[in-house]
C-alpha cells in the first residue's frame, strides 16, 4: 500500500518554529515578506517608496502619503496580542492532528481561555473561508454516522430513533 503523502510530509518542529518566529522582530519581518513578496507597495497608489514610523508601527508612501500598517486587512488586525503569541497559536492549532482545546492553547501560548477562543475562531474561519472556494476532486471516500437524539430506552446502534443522519466527506 502506497504511503499518504500527507501524512509524511515534513513539518515545522517547535525548535524550528522559534528559531524562525522566536521575536517579535522575526514574526514582523516573515509577515512582511508574506504580505508584500515583490517589496512594499502602497495600497492606494502602487509605489514601492516608503518610510516606516516606527513608534506608530505603519508605513507611509513617498508618493501619496497613504499611510498602512502591516496588520491592517489582516487577522491581526484590532487585537493588542504580540504577533509572536498569534504565530505561536497558528502553529499550535494548525499542527495538532486531532486540533487543540481553546484551554490548551491558552494554556500553552500563555494568554487568557477567552482571548485563546476568540482566536481560535478566527483561525477557524480564516481556514474555512480558504477551503470554500476549493471543491473536492477524484476518488471521495464518504462515511455516515449519526448525530445527536435524546437518550431514553429503546432501539441501540445504527438505525437508532430520534438522531440526524449525517454524512461526511
Amino acid at each position: 500500500m502506497a504511503k499518504n503523502k500527507i501524512q509524511f510530509q515534513k513539518g515545522l518542529s517547535l525548535t524550528a518554529f522559534l528559531s524562525q518566529y522566536g521575536t517579535e522582530k522575526q514574526c514582523r519581518e516573515a509577515l512582511f515578506r508574506m504580505r508584500w513578496p515583490r517589496g512594499f507597495q502602497c495600497p492606494k497608489c502602487g509605489h514601492p517608496g516608503y518610510c516606516e514610523i516606527r513608534d506608530r508601527k505603519v508605513y507611509q508612501c513617498y508618493k501619496c502619503h497613504a499611510q498602512t500598517s502591516l496588520i491592517q486587512g489582516t487577522i491581526f488586525a484590532s487585537t493588542k496580542l504580540p504577533l509572536r503569541l498569534w504565530l505561536m497559536g497558528i502553529y499550535l492549532v494548525t499542527q495538532a492532528k486531532d486540533g487543540i482545546s481553546s484551554l490548551n492553547l491558552a494554556r500553552t501560548v500563555g494568554i487568557s481561555a477567552n482571548t485563546a477562543l476568540r482566536m481560535k475562531h478566527k483561525l477557524q474561519q480564516v481556514m474555512k473561508n480558504r477551503d470554500d472556494c476549493k471543491s473536492l476532486k477524484g476518488l471521495l471516500l464518504i462515511d455516515d454516522a449519526y448525530w445527536g437524539g435524546k437518550k431514553r430506552d429503546g432501539k441501540r446502534g445504527r438505525g437508532a430513533t430520534g438522531k440526524v443522519p449525517l454524512v461526511a466527506a
